[in-house]
């Protein structure tokens, strides 16, 4: 719901946030080569230094805007839009690199002078912003620029949202009435209600409405047509939020269709433009990945021939996107013998009853006797998952995503698992950083599930980053 003052407000944000990097970038240019007497890298003018940056500004704002940092969804969330902009300035900067490498031009004069800029850029755009929020939130207070709300609907989204949008110097609308069941209005709520809609669009005008937000669709359609007439004679903002919670997942669209609106549902926000820069995101990424740890598969490798002897490693048939069946590659961390068959088959054979009955239940056992010393390590480290990278390299998998299931696992629920699989599988996911072996099965799988509804490439960097942490401090790796 994006009304034409958050529009504005974006806008706003846009311009102040160019003129805000233009700053930082003069000032760290500044106190490099005014205020530092050690010998420069390269003798930088300033004309050159400014105009090769303006060159590559619209880059760098165009980098914020796919972090989402001018959605109204963001601008109340301080934490996420500090580590949106922290995120958005190391990129900025990289790019500034990259276009000295293939220009063979060189923009900074001095290493310094890219430190300051990453410095200073995350800095002023923190306190920019929150100035500009407390000055929003100071003229939300007096009802400047708010919108004066009727609410009308007869579903609990209607509760929800009334709730959510009391707080008007946090949102920025100021609730007036609701037209629906007494029950459903917030205790403590000071607006006026209407039980029938007929009387709330009467005092349209005396009231100030400048938006009415629908939840439900009466079953007369004149209900209907008469309040989003109310809503387009006046010339005020009208908007319908479908009170059916499938609506509030995946991506959303709308179209014309033979002369008919058309509201199009998708599985997944990953579809379109988002899927192609995943996966141009995947190859890029896990190709230098490859490369930079190649030293280390060579030591694992030679490793796993001392310790762990037999088949280097390990590979397993799961399934990914559109339960398209993978070879998923490991390094092996059990028993040669061990692997060819489901787990619980083989604590059977072992005489393991309590083990094959706990692998069951949460597809997992604490301790696995088929997994040697060696292996164990591999597994705490995460190392054992190395090779997946090569999987990304072929597209198999993506580097975050739903861990790939086994087929047999695929049986908990058809509809689940087609929403499961609506998006590629992921070397790392937000089960893997939410607790990992911490989190039974269904509890995993709802994670998951969360995840295919509402990606974003910012929820990726999340869990990346979430990722380093996870291996590093072995929390949950097991």
């Amino acid at each position: 719901m994006l009304g034409r003052n958050s529009q504005y407000y974006s806008l706003f944000l846009l311009i102040v946030d160019t003129f805000v990097l233009v700053l930082a970038l003069t000032l760290a240019y500044v106190l490099r080569v005014q205020y530092d007497n050690r010998p420069l890298v390269a003798d930088v003018y300033a004309f050159e230094y400014i105009s090769g940056l303006l060159i590559i500004l619209p880059f760098w704002i165009a980098t914020f805007a796919l972090l989402g940092l001018y959605s109204p969804s963001i601008y109340n969330r301080r934490l996420s839009e500090w580590g949106r902009i922290g995120a958005g300035s190391f990129i900025g900067i990289l790019l500034i690199l990259g276009w000295e490498f293939v220009s063979g031009e060189t923009l900074f004069p001095a290493r310094l002078v890219a430190l300051y800029a990453l410095i200073g850029s995350f800095a002023l755009i923190v306190v920019e912003r929150e100035l500009l929020r407390w000055l929003r939130s100071t003229l939300f207070r007096y009802g400047v620029g708010t919108s004066r709300v009727l609410l009308i609907g007869s579903s609990a989204a209607l509760t929800d949202l009334a709730t959510n949008l009391a707080d008007t110097r946090k949102s920025g609308y100021e609730i007036i009435a609701i037209a629906g069941p007494k029950k459903l209005v917030p205790a403590q709520l000071p607006v006026l209600h209407y039980p029938q809609v007929e009387s709330a669009l009467k005092f349209i005008d005396s009231n100030r409405i400048t938006t009415i937000i629908q939840t439900d669709m009466y079953e007369d359609e004149a209900r209907n047509q008469a309040v989003l007439s109310a809503a387009q004679t006046r010339h005020i903002s009208y908007n319908f939020i479908p009170g059916e919670p499938e609506f509030y997942t995946g991506k959303n669209t709308v179209d014309v269709f033979m002369g008919y609106p058309m509201i199009s549902v998708s599985q997944t926000p990953l579809i379109g433009w988002g899927a192609i820069a995943k996966a141009i995101f995947d190859a890029i990424a896990s190709l230098l990945l490859v490369i930079i740890l190649s030293p280390v598969y060579l030591l694992l490798i030679v490793l796993q021939l001392i310790f762990n002897p037999g088949p280097i490693f390990y590979v397993s048939n799961r399934l990914s996107q559109f339960s398209k069946p993978v070879r998923l590659v490991k390094f092996r961390s059990m028993s040669s013998k061990y692997g060819k068959k489901d787990a619980a088959e083989e604590f059977r054979a072992m005489g393991r009853e309590d083990l094959a009955r706990e692998y069951e239940t949460h597809r997992k056992v604490a301790d696995d006797p088929r997994i040697t010393r060696f292996g164990n390590f591999l597994r705490k480290t995460s190392l054992d998952e190395l090779p997946q990278l090569f999987n990304v390299l072929r597209g198999d998998l993506s580097l975050v995503g739903p861990r790939p299931i086994l087929p047999q696992e695929a049986k908990f629920s058809r509809s689940r698992t087609a929403l499961l699989h609506s998006v590629k599988s992921g070397v790392t996911g937000l089960w893997q950083v939410s607790g990992r072996s911490n989190l039974n099965f269904e509890e995993r799988i709802e994670l998951e599930m969360f995840y295919a509804q509402n990606w974003s490439f910012w929820l990726d960097i999340k869990i990346l980053f979430k990722t380093v942490g996870v291996v590093l401090f072995r929390r949950g790796a097991k």
